[in-house]
C-alpha cells in the first residue's frame, strides 16, 4: 500500500472521529477515485498514480469553480473551494514561477529546443518533474513564450 493511500485512510478515520463532514466527504471522494483506478487497471496505485488522480481532481474543481462563478452559484463555488483545499493538502508543494522557469530553461537546453515545433520534446522532459507540482497549462504557456522569443 502506498504511503499517500495510508495517509488518506488515516485522515478519513480522523475526520470521522472529529465529525468534520466536509473533509470526510472529500477524502472519501479521493479514495473512491483511487479505488476506481485500481479496479480499472487491476493493480494497486502507487503514490505517483494517486498524485495524478489528485491533479486531475484539482483541475476539475478549478474548472467547476469558474463555471459556478459565471452562473452566480456561490453555494457551489464554496463547496468546490472546500474540496480543493483538502485535495491540495495531499499534493506536493507547488513550485514557484522562478523554479518553473529554471526547469523550462534546463529542459530547453537538454532537448536542444529552438522553436515551437520542439515544444513536445520540452514537455516530455518537464512532465515527470512537474507532475502535481505545477499547473501544466501555465507551464505550457511559459514554454510557448520562451520558444517564441
Amino acid at each position: 500500500m502506498s504511503k499517500l493511500k495510508d495517509k488518506l485512510t488515516e485522515d478519513m478515520k480522523a475526520a470521522m472521529r472529529s465529525g468534520d463532514k466536509a473533509r470526510l466527504q472529500t477524502i472519501r471522494l479521493i479514495l473512491s477515485a483511487v479505488k476506481q483506478q485500481e479496479v480499472d487497471t487491476r493493480e494497486e496505485q502507487c503514490d505517483d498514480d494517486i498524485i495524478a488522480s489528485l491533479t486531475k481532481m484539482q483541475k476539475q474543481r478549478r474548472e467547476s469553480i469558474s463555471h459556478f462563478e459565471k452562473a452566480s452559484r456561490q453555494d457551489l463555488v464554496k463547496k468546490e473551494q472546500q474540496e480543493l483545499v483538502v485535495i491540495n493538502e495531499y499534493l506536493p508543494t507547488p513550485l514557484g514561477d522562478n523554479e518553473i522557469e529554471t526547469l523550462i530553461a534546463e529542459a530547453m537546453s537538454a532537448s536542444g529546443a529552438s522553436s515551437i515545433k520542439d515544444m513536445g520534446k520540452v514537455m516530455s522532459i518537464l512532465k515527470p518533474k512537474l507532475a502535481g507540482r505545477a499547473d501544466m497549462s501555465v507551464v505550457s504557456a511559459k514554454i510557448k513564450s520562451a520558444l517564441a522569443s
